[in-house]
């Protein structure tokens, strides 16, 4: 049985393309980018077009482009060097739906006295801009909201939260780790002050990322060095993954409306499929306002561990986790106010570029033929 991979949210594969950007630097392209002779030159060159190819792709300007190791670090720059870099303002307020990346930044933050406002989200999995506002007070130095929910895919209205953020004279970050290269970022439209990008999620390496930091915004470094990347982020850069990244923002950016044309259509044709097979199937999240690669679905009176166990050759997410041989449902879910049955019951299904749509039909048909056997197993 042929292997199908819907985890793309997860991580993706390296693209080819991106491949052969990075090999030379990782051969006879070896030198160090602050050297000052030709080979050390060429490795600049690379980092510099890497750079610009990231800030087209989000509509920034090479200089408001940091690189990092990925959205971790770069999240952890903009929350810990926004609210921790000594003003006169050091409150936080996100969600209650954020990546654990930023949620274990604001909780590192609390511990130490930092005030942290999280503002729940509708039924949808929606952020309510009003609501945020609300939480806004003028000792807040940061508001952090995720762009695309990477479990259920909702996609945020960063703009308008941002709108009011700046007004009340608070910075803006968004984690766009699952929504570049799917849809359409530009920092200047969601008038963000920072914005973080992940490699792995973009068909580039893991272990590479990006931080958009706005010309004038200054925040201190978590580590300190030489003066590499304005010194946000200093030390020696990782030339073949950038350059890797590099490529990978120009692919995505040159295939970003077919793509997302094709995943969403592709999306459409597995729940489809999945509903005509599965009475009660539910899909969570916003219908309408979502990634167009992502399908988080309640799979009735089973769980989603089970199901995926029992399609060994596909591969997915639950969202859940083990803890000391019990169960949890993805605290995601449990923020949208689902019952936890219910949450655990829960697959992620994520399409990538290389998605087909036999793959998609036969998904659609696996899933079904294990959810049958499961109720049929309990019924009895």
């Amino acid at each position: 049985m042929t292997t199908i991979y819907l985890d793309y949210n997860a991580t993706t594969p390296v693209a080819p393309a991106v491949l052969d950007a990075m090999l030379p630097f990782l051969r006879g392209e070896f030198g160090n980018p602050s050297s000052i002779y030709a080979l050390g030159h060429r490795a600049r060159g690379a980092i510099e077009r890497a750079r610009a190819e990231v800030a087209r792709l989000i509509g920034a300007r090479p200089e408001e482009i940091i690189f990092t190791s990925g959205a971790t670090e770069a999240i952890n720059l903009a929350i810990r060097g926004v609210a921790g870099g000594g003003g006169a303002r050091s409150a936080i307020v996100t969600t209650t739906i954020e990546h654990p990346a930023t949620e274990a930044c604001c909780r590192l933050l609390e511990h130490r006295g930092h005030s942290v406002r999280r503002v729940g989200v509708d039924a949808d999995g929606i952020v309510i801009p009003g609501r945020v506002a609300e939480a806004i007070n003028d000792g807040t130095a940061l508001v952090t909201v995720i762009h695309a929910q990477n479990e259920i895919g909702t996609i945020q209205p960063v703009a308008e939260i941002a709108r009011r953020a700046r007004a009340e004279g608070a910075l803006m970050h968004t984690d766009a780790a699952q929504s570049v290269g799917k849809i359409p970022v530009d920092v200047r439209e969601l008038a963000v002050d920072l914005l973080t990008i992940a490699g792995h999620k973009l068909y580039a390496p893991k272990g590479v990322g990006a931080l958009f930091v706005r010309e004038g915004i200054a925040i201190p470094p978590l580590v300190v060095g030489a003066d590499q990347e304005r010194g946000l982020r200093p030390g020696t850069e990782n030339v073949a993954f950038i350059a890797g990244l590099g490529a990978a923002a120009r692919i995505a950016a040159d295939l970003l409306q077919q793509s997302a044309r094709q995943m969403r259509t592709l999306s459409a044709l597995l729940l489809a499929r999945l509903e005509a097979e599965v009475p009660g199937l539910r899909l969570v999240g916003s219908p309408d306002r979502r990634l167009p690669n992502t399908l988080n679905l309640l799979f009735p009176g089973v769980l989603g561990r089970d199901l995926l166990a029992d399609c060994p050759s596909l591969m997915a997410s639950t969202g859940s986790a083990c803890h000391a041989g019990s169960e949890e449902p993805s605290a995601i879910l449990t923020a949208l106010g689902m019952p936890r049955a219910t949450a655990l019951g829960a697959v992620r299904l994520s399409l990538g570029r290389s998605t087909t749509e036999a793959e998609v039909i036969e998904a659609a048909s696996r899933l079904a033929g294990a959810w049958r056997r499961r109720q049929q197993a309990t019924s009895v």
